[in-house]
């Protein structure tokens, strides 16, 4: 076995190190855009990361960089999320609610990234692919096994269902009192099946 000389620290760690780093950089950019768009100073993501601005720019070297990477982070976290609610939900159409809820909140992190990616069409036409290749078999699962379950209506398409969430969002930042959850509460009660008495 050999021996680490004092004060070297395995390389395995460092790599843990920086995947932790990552993660934490991901996170708090993500709350910042939330908050103040994707055009924050990288100071105030660092800040919520407790990291310096060195390690930002060590892991996404430009503004670009880091919003593609927060974007994919939260396409895989909302992937990931639809098979574990499934299995963990009172029923598959809660499953679908819940799932819901978190693409929703994924498509107001998206905001403001077309705008940051405007110099790079091809970048943003690539994470849009991405995007439908990893959300659309998630909400066609959950909405195969909440129709098996007889909790809703055949014939609702996954792209249809998740273009139109996107598009009841989109209002939200012109009028502080429009506000997209309601209406999309309402689109998930008309695709319900009837309950017969």
């Amino acid at each position: 076995m050999t021996e680490i000389p004092a004060g070297e620290v395995p390389s395995r760690s460092k790599r843990a190190d920086a995947q932790r780093n990552r993660q934490t950089v991901l996170t708090a950019a993500a709350e910042v855009f939330v908050t103040s768009g994707v055009d924050a100073p990288i100071r105030q993501i660092a800040a919520r990361a407790g990291v310096g601005m060195a390690t930002i720019y060590r892991h996404f070297p430009t503004r670009a960089d880091l919003v593609t990477a927060v974007y994919r982070h939260q396409i895989e976290a909302c992937a990931e999320a639809g098979p574990k609610l499934l299995a963990g939900a009172d029923s598959p159409f809660d499953a679908l609610r819940r799932w819901i809820d978190l693409f929703v909140d994924f498509l107001v992190t998206k905001h403001g990234l077309a705008d940051a990616l405007q110099s790079d069409s091809d970048r943003f036409a690539a994470l849009h692919s991405y995007f439908l290749d990893r959300l659309l078999p998630v909400c066609a699962h959950l909405l195969d096994a909440a129709l098996d379950a007889g909790e809703i209506r055949p014939g609702t398409e996954p792209y249809e269902l998740m273009r139109g969430i996107g598009n009841l969002c989109v209002g939200r930042d012109d009028d502080a009192r429009y506000d997209p959850r309601r209406l999309i509460a309402l689109l998930l009660r008309g695709l319900q099946q009837p309950q017969t008495p």
